[in-house]
């Protein structure tokens, strides 16, 4: 029997919101690629879910809420796998973590 004793593995979410809270950088590119799922319907829980952990992340939805001028209720709505937050809701919430919302051309379609 051995007596090693083993490092406890941290869960991927937690190692996710650990990395989006130190590195900017791979927060700005994370949440890039997620909110290009937007806009495809059978992928738009994606990006949403990932703005929930970019806010998650940067003090957590309620003070991201508060900051946003919405109510705790409202974000986890807007951000739940169904939701449909407004275009205000979501710049809204960009701002309060610090980022904001860019336009880039759509790849071209054969």
């Amino acid at each position: 029997m051995s007596t090693k004793k083993h490092v406890a593995s941290v869960p991927h979410h937690e190692a996710t919101l650990a990395e989006l809270r130190t590195d900017r950088a791979f927060a700005v590119e994370y949440l890039r690629l997620a909110l290009e799922e937007l806009d495809d319907p059978g992928h738009r829980a994606a990006g949403l879910l990932a703005l929930r952990d970019v806010a998650e992340a940067h003090g957590g939805l309620a003070a991201i809420a508060q900051e946003a001028g919405i109510t705790r209720e409202a974000l986890y709505r807007a951000l739940s796998p169904n939701g449909n937050p407004t275009l205000k809701t979501l710049l809204a919430v960009l701002h309060a973590v610090g980022m904001r919302l860019s336009v880039a051309p759509a790849p071209a379609h054969d």
